[in-house]
Protein backbone atom coordinates (compact mmCIF):
# COMPACT_ATOMS: atom_id res chain seq x y z
CA UNK A 1 0.00 0.00 0.00
CA UNK A 2 1.28 3.55 -0.92
CA UNK A 3 2.41 5.34 2.38
CA UNK A 4 2.77 9.22 2.74
CA UNK A 5 5.98 10.79 4.37
CA UNK A 6 5.86 13.87 6.19
CA UNK A 7 8.93 16.65 6.57
CA UNK A 8 8.27 18.68 9.54
CA UNK A 9 11.31 20.89 8.49
CA UNK A 10 10.62 21.30 4.77
CA UNK A 11 8.63 24.41 5.46
CA UNK A 12 5.70 22.79 3.03
CA UNK A 13 2.30 22.59 4.50
CA UNK A 14 1.80 19.21 5.69
CA UNK A 15 -1.69 18.91 3.22
CA UNK A 16 0.46 20.09 0.33
CA UNK A 17 2.86 17.43 0.87
CA UNK A 18 0.39 14.68 1.39
CA UNK A 19 -1.35 16.26 -2.07
CA UNK A 20 2.60 16.37 -3.87
CA UNK A 21 3.36 12.58 -2.65
CA UNK A 22 -0.31 11.67 -4.23
CA UNK A 23 0.98 13.41 -7.73
CA UNK A 24 3.90 12.21 -8.17
CA UNK A 25 2.86 8.67 -7.02
CA UNK A 26 0.72 8.87 -9.82
CA UNK A 27 2.92 10.28 -12.43
CA UNK A 28 5.40 7.08 -11.38
CA UNK A 29 2.64 4.48 -11.76
CA UNK A 30 2.79 3.84 -7.83
CA UNK A 31 -0.42 4.48 -8.15
CA UNK A 32 -3.01 4.16 -10.73
CA UNK A 33 -6.73 4.19 -11.98
CA UNK A 34 -9.24 2.74 -9.14
CA UNK A 35 -6.71 2.41 -6.17
CA UNK A 36 -7.28 2.83 -2.88
CA UNK A 37 -5.74 5.87 -1.19
CA UNK A 38 -4.74 5.41 2.48
CA UNK A 39 -7.49 6.24 5.18
CA UNK A 40 -7.41 8.95 6.95
CA UNK A 41 -7.14 6.96 9.60
CA UNK A 42 -4.29 5.03 8.21
CA UNK A 43 -2.38 8.31 7.48
CA UNK A 44 -3.13 9.66 11.08
CA UNK A 45 -2.00 6.41 12.84
CA UNK A 46 1.49 6.32 10.40
CA UNK A 47 2.43 10.17 10.65
CA UNK A 48 0.67 11.68 13.61
CA UNK A 49 -0.67 14.17 11.63
CA UNK A 50 -4.43 15.54 12.09
CA UNK A 51 -7.37 14.14 10.44
CA UNK A 52 -8.16 17.27 8.74
CA UNK A 53 -5.01 17.95 7.40
CA UNK A 54 -5.73 14.74 5.33
CA UNK A 55 -9.26 15.20 4.47
CA UNK A 56 -7.81 18.50 2.92
CA UNK A 57 -5.38 17.10 0.98
CA UNK A 58 -8.21 14.34 -0.29
CA UNK A 59 -10.78 17.62 -1.13
CA UNK A 60 -8.04 19.27 -2.71
CA UNK A 61 -7.00 15.98 -5.02
CA UNK A 62 -10.86 15.86 -5.55
CA UNK A 63 -11.24 18.93 -6.41
CA UNK A 64 -8.54 18.42 -9.02
CA UNK A 65 -10.64 15.56 -10.18
CA UNK A 66 -7.52 13.22 -9.74
CA UNK A 67 -9.66 10.95 -6.95
CA UNK A 68 -12.98 10.22 -5.77
CA UNK A 69 -14.61 9.62 -2.43
CA UNK A 70 -17.01 6.96 -2.04
CA UNK A 71 -19.12 6.87 1.40
CA UNK A 72 -18.30 4.14 3.64
CA UNK A 73 -15.31 3.24 1.22
CA UNK A 74 -12.48 5.32 1.08
CA UNK A 75 -11.05 7.47 -1.37
CA UNK A 76 -9.49 6.02 -4.80
CA UNK A 77 -7.79 7.37 -7.96
CA UNK A 78 -10.06 8.53 -10.60
CA UNK A 79 -7.40 9.78 -12.87
CA UNK A 80 -4.12 8.38 -13.80
CA UNK A 81 -1.42 11.67 -14.49
CA UNK A 82 0.33 11.59 -18.27
CA UNK A 83 3.48 8.94 -17.94
CA UNK A 84 4.80 6.88 -19.73
CA UNK A 85 7.70 4.15 -19.82
CA UNK A 86 10.23 6.06 -18.01
CA UNK A 87 12.96 2.64 -17.38
CA UNK A 88 15.17 3.81 -19.61
CA UNK A 89 15.31 7.22 -17.78
CA UNK A 90 15.40 5.95 -14.10
CA UNK A 91 18.46 3.59 -15.13
CA UNK A 92 20.01 7.26 -16.63
CA UNK A 93 19.31 9.01 -13.83
CA UNK A 94 20.10 5.98 -11.26
CA UNK A 95 23.44 5.91 -12.61
CA UNK A 96 23.85 10.08 -12.74
CA UNK A 97 22.98 10.01 -9.04
CA UNK A 98 25.47 6.84 -8.09
CA UNK A 99 28.32 9.31 -10.16
CA UNK A 100 27.46 12.31 -7.92
CA UNK A 101 27.33 10.48 -4.66
CA UNK A 102 30.79 8.81 -5.60
CA UNK A 103 31.89 12.46 -6.45
CA UNK A 104 31.35 13.22 -2.60
CA UNK A 105 28.22 15.53 -3.22
CA UNK A 106 25.08 15.20 -0.40
CA UNK A 107 21.74 14.85 -1.18
CA UNK A 108 20.99 18.46 -0.76
CA UNK A 109 23.73 19.73 -2.91
CA UNK A 110 22.52 16.76 -5.99
CA UNK A 111 19.14 18.06 -5.20
CA UNK A 112 20.04 21.82 -5.98
CA UNK A 113 22.13 20.55 -9.31
CA UNK A 114 19.24 18.74 -10.47
CA UNK A 115 16.82 21.14 -9.79
CA UNK A 116 19.01 24.09 -12.16
CA UNK A 117 18.99 22.04 -15.27
CA UNK A 118 15.50 21.14 -14.74
CA UNK A 119 14.93 25.01 -14.46
CA UNK A 120 17.20 25.40 -17.68
CA UNK A 121 15.02 22.95 -19.73
CA UNK A 122 11.95 23.49 -17.84
CA UNK A 123 11.22 26.91 -17.56
CA UNK A 124 8.33 27.73 -15.62
CA UNK A 125 5.53 29.07 -17.33
CA UNK A 126 6.48 27.41 -20.61
CA UNK A 127 4.52 24.17 -20.54
CA UNK A 128 5.96 21.89 -22.76
CA UNK A 129 8.86 24.07 -24.22
CA UNK A 130 11.65 21.18 -24.04
CA UNK A 131 14.35 24.64 -24.24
Amino acid sequence: MFAYRIDRRSGVATYVQIVQQTKQALRLGLLDVGDQLPTAREVVAATAINPNTVLKAYRELEREGLVEARRGQGTFVRQALGRADHNGLRTDLAAWASRARAEGLEREDALALAAAVLDEHFPQGHEGDAG
